[in-house]
């Protein structure tokens, strides 16, 4: 999720039952509900370094109870740095407020804090995007295909929960009320993806093959890079890998279907609000009519292009990587990947892009065979 979601989500638990740990509470809440995206950091070293290290340790196991750590010493720090220097309204707080009278032990800020790491990592699992939840011990990303990286529900709900100056017993009940609110939201949600990839079959019609492989149990929980991506099925051989539903910005119930081919992805947008979608058409208006197409082709330069660095932060980053290559008259050959996820329109190797992008990366190949270049973007 956005960071402006999990600070306002931290601060709806500061109205929790959590606020009677003690003073600090807030504040150790807050760091800590942002804390894992401290891997923005990592741009130092350029946009490939931060494609290698985003959403990883800081999303993991270590990373949850050492930024716990972090979180709940620099509020203990800051808290009494804040006593000794300004006196006098540390008692003047107290006096208007008697519940900043007592201060939370540096134990109880480590434990708040980790569940504020916690729920940050839990909120970006059932998104798109995925998270990386065992890194550094398994490296695969994870996520669940609920929630879009921004929510507009979810950040109306904890806006208005905060709003106004209600007495603690009301900041208590309104935080349950935006907490039931959000369950609801992600209920929602849930079942809608489930309706999604339940009618997602009719909408390619006839233009849908046979799987590639026996079908594999429903996951609930997606994870990548598979070894398929990387050694895709002949492309010969024309058959599907599999569905997915992504979330959209704007309805729950409107959802991008992306079907894997063995030698392309084809996208359907579904709103399931549309009767169209309920039952199967067969004449011109036919949903699969309107289907988009984006080749994914495995040259044996796509697999040089693969083994560079570049190439391989890329697909292990990339949960839908549409590979396409392109020679130009001087036998330099462009290979490029999309993520599909976050693709607007048609690929096109001569188009270019305002700003560098982590979800495009393309390697140029020489005539002899050597690698010349490699950038993220287009």
């Amino acid at each position: 999720m956005d960071n402006l979601t999990h600070s306002l989500f931290g601060a709806t638990l500061a109205r929790t039952p959590l606020a009677r740990a003690g003073r600090g509470t807030t504040a150790a809440l807050l760091l800590a509900s942002n804390a894992p995206d401290v891997d923005i950091l990592a741009t130092a070293g350029g946009a490939v370094k931060y494609l290698e290290w985003h959403r990883g340790m800081t999303h993991g196991p270590l990373g949850i109870v050492g930024l716990a750590i972090v979180s709940a010493g620099l509020v203990w720090i800051g808290r009494r740095f804040y006593d000794r220097r300004w006196p006098a309204k540390r008692a003047a707080q107290v006096r208007v407020d008697p519940a900043h009278a007592q201060d939370a032990s540096f134990g109880m800020l480590v434990v708040v804090s980790m569940i504020g790491v916690l729920l940050h990592v839990v909120m970006d699992l059932p998104t798109s995007y995925g998270t990386r939840l065992l890194s550094p011990f398994d490296w695969h990303w994870f996520a669940v295909d609920w929630m879009p990286i921004v929510d507009v529900y979810l950040l109306m709900a904890l806006v208005i929960g905060l709003l106004g100056r209600p007495t603690p017993a009301q900041r208590r009940a309104k935080a349950a009320f935006v907490l039931l609110l959000m369950a609801t939201n992600y209920g929602v949600r849930a079942a809608a993806h489930h309706q999604a990839l339940a009618v997602a079959p009719r909408l390619f019609g006839p233009t849908l093959p046979q799987p590639c492989d026996p079908p594999a149990p429903t996951r609930v929980v997606d994870s990548w890079p598979r070894a398929s991506a990387a050694s895709p099925p002949s492309p010969g051989k024309r058959c599907l890998v599999e569905i997915v539903a992504l979330p959209s910005f704007v309805s729950p119930f409107t959802w991008r279907i992306v079907a894997q081919m063995s030698n392309a992805y084809e996208i359907h947008d579904i709103d399931l609000l549309d009767q169209r979608y309920r039952e199967p058409e067969t004449g011109s208006e036919a949903p699969w009519r309107l289907t988009l197409r984006y080749p994914n082709v495995w040259t044996p330069a796509v697999r040089q292009a693969a083994d560079t660095r570049l190439g391989r932060v890329f697909l292990g980053f990339s949960r839908m990587p549409a590979a396409r290559s392109a020679v130009d008259v001087h036998g330099v050959t462009t290979v490029r990947w999309t993520d599909v996820r976050f693709a607007g329109g048609a690929i096109a190797l001569d188009q270019p892009a305002p700003r560098a992008v982590p979800f495009t990366a393309s390697v140029q190949i020489g005539a002899d065979g050597k690698v010349i270049g490699e950038k993220l973007g287009r």
